[in-house]
């Protein structure tokens, strides 16, 4: 049996004794949650759909840990106007156990997902400080890319400036842990320098590679070195989809 849950304003497909890492949960470290926002629930060839959620349906688990994922570099830079601005950021994560799918007769506990999660607290701060400290909190969210990964864009001087908007790419193609990082030197065309600059960037996996589409290879096209013609040409996304293949 399994489930689709929302887990602090994330969607997450789970079966029981499955470990997730979701956004940082208000429950001490040990004890159990519940989370009633169930939208589907699966057995065998049969599944039930909410409506938006199902009634009395409910998924219970553990919290292991709380954590911080992997740091980031945010750098945003507009050109020809001065403005540069880089910061970190490490997102809080809470690592939770599937202990239980209930298709029905749920009670919803004292507890759950809804409490905000850490990050989830920022913005609102962020609208009573001054206008300053708005700009940068909302850089946070925009670009993940290092300095030294700027250099062609200050080349395209079609552009009054230019950003690369990793947030939409990352949205598009999905997320990953650097644990959980593919060799990406396997594919003919990166090397060991592409393979870095795409993983600064939340790019390690071939599964992200295999989801390009071409709005995200014109965004890949600003770092230096690589292209979306260098892309197309030497089919990164074709043999991405192979080397899953083959890595299942």
């Amino acid at each position: 049996m399994y489930a689709i849950v929302e887990i602090a304003g994330q969607q997450f497909k789970v079966e029981k004794d499955q470990k997730v890492f979701v956004h940082r949960l208000a429950t001490e470290e040990g004890k159990t949650v519940s989370f009633d926002n169930v939208l589907l629930i699966g057995d065998g060839d049969s599944f039930t759909v909410g409506a938006p959620a199902i009634d009395g349906a409910q998924v219970g688990a553990k919290v292991l840990s709380h954590l911080k994922g992997d740091k980031v570099i945010v750098f945003k830079k507009k050109r020809r106007k001065g403005y540069r601005v880089k910061n970190g950021h490490r997102q809080a994560l809470t690592e939770i156990v599937i202990e239980s799918i209930v298709a029905s007769g749920g009670t919803k506990a004292e507890k759950t997902e809804k409490a905000k999660p850490a990050k989830a607290a920022k913005p609102a701060k962020a609208e009573k400080a001054a206008p300053v400290k708005e700009a940068k909190k909302a850089t946070k969210k925009e670009v993940e890319v290092s300095e030294n990964l700027v250099t062609r864009a200050e080349h395209r001087a079609e552009d009054a400036h230019i950003e690369i908007n990793i947030d939409k790419v990352l949205h598009s193609i999905g997320t990953a842990l650097k644990a959980d990082a593919d060799d990406l030197k396997l594919i003919n065309g990166i090397g060991p320098v592409y393979e870095e600059k795409l993983n600064e960037l939340g790019i390690y996996t071939y599964e992200q590679i295999s989801k390009l589409k071409a709005a995200d290879r014109d965004e890949l096209s600003a770092i230096d070195g690589i292209t979306r013609e260098k892309i197309e040409t030497e089919e990164w996304v074709k043999q991405a989809k192979a080397l899953l293949k083959d890595k299942k």
